[in-house]
C-alpha cells in the first residue's frame, strides 16, 4: 500500500482502532502493573502512558493550527517532549487512563471539525517535516496501534489491521531502506522493522523505530 493508497479516512479508522487497544492495553492495570517495564527498553508502562497521551495533546496543536492558521508546534521544545514522558511515573493509574481518554477523546473531536479546505493546510511535525493535517490521523494511528503493543499485556501485531500493517512496513522500508526484507507474516515483518520482538529468523537486529 502506497501513501497515495493509504487514504486519511484509512487512517482514521485505524487510529480509532489503535485507540482502543491502548485503552483495553491498560483498564486493568493496578499501580505495580502499570510501573513494571514496557516492550520499550528503558521506560516502564507509565512512560509509555504519558508519551502516548501527550502526543495526542501535541496533535491538538497541529490541529489548532490547521483550524485558525496560528503556527502552534507541536511541542515547544525538546525538553518540553520530554518533561511530558517524564511526568508519567509521577502519575497514578487513574490519573494516567484519565489523561489518555481524556487526549485522545479531545484530539478526535477536533479533527472532526475541520473542514475540507482546512484538511490541506500545511502543518510542521516535531522532525520538521512540513504536511498537510490530511497526515496526522495518520501519525496518530502510528503511535497508538505500535505503542499498543509495546504495552506488553497482551496486544500483538498479529491484534493491528492488515491495512495497517501494510502501510507501516511500506512507509518503513521507504524510510529505513533496508535491502533485504526476511519473509515471513506480516506482523511479524512489522515488528521486526519497528525494532520490536518478532519471530523472523536470522533477521538482523534493527533499532526501535518510533
Amino acid at each position: 500500500m502506497t501513501d497515495a493508497a493509504r487514504t486519511s479516512a484509512d487512517a482514521r479508522v485505524w487510529a480509532r482502532t489503535g485507540t482502543k487497544l491502548v485503552h483495553a492495553a491498560v483498564a486493568d492495570l493496578d499501580e505495580a502493573g502499570f510501573s513494571a517495564d514496557s516492550v520499550l527498553p528503558g521506560w516502564t508502562r507509565k512512560h509509555l502512558a504519558a508519551h502516548v497521551a501527550a502526543n495526542a495533546d501535541a496533535l491538538c496543536n497541529l490541529v489548532h493550527w490547521a483550524a485558525t492558521g496560528e503556527e502552534t508546534p507541536m511541542y515547544a521544545s525538546a525538553e518540553e517532549r520530554a518533561a511530558g514522558i517524564a511526568k508519567g511515573p509521577t502519575l497514578s493509574a487513574e490519573d494516567l487512563r484519565s489523561w489518555l481518554t481524556a487526549s485522545a477523546q479531545k484530539l478526535a473531536e477536533g479533527l472532526d471539525r475541520l473542514t475540507d479546505d482546512q484538511w490541506q493546510h500545511r502543518v510542521v511535525t516535531a522532525q520538521g517535516r512540513t504536511v498537510p493535517a490530511t497526515e496526522l490521523p495518520w501519525m496518530r494511528a502510528r503511535e497508538v496501534c505500535v505503542h499498543a503493543a509495546d504495552f506488553g499485556t497482551g496486544t500483538t501485531f498479529a491484534d493491528l489491521p492488515d491495512g495497517f500493517l501494510t502501510a507501516l512496513v511500506d512507509e518503513i522500508r521507504e524510510k529505513r531502506g533496508p535491502a533485504d526484507v526476511p519473509d515471513g507474516p506480516l506482523p511479524e515483518v512489522a515488528a521486526w522493522l519497528t525494532g520490536r520482538p518478532h519471530s523472523l529468523a536470522d533477521a538482523p537486529e534493527l533499532g526501535p523505530w518510533l
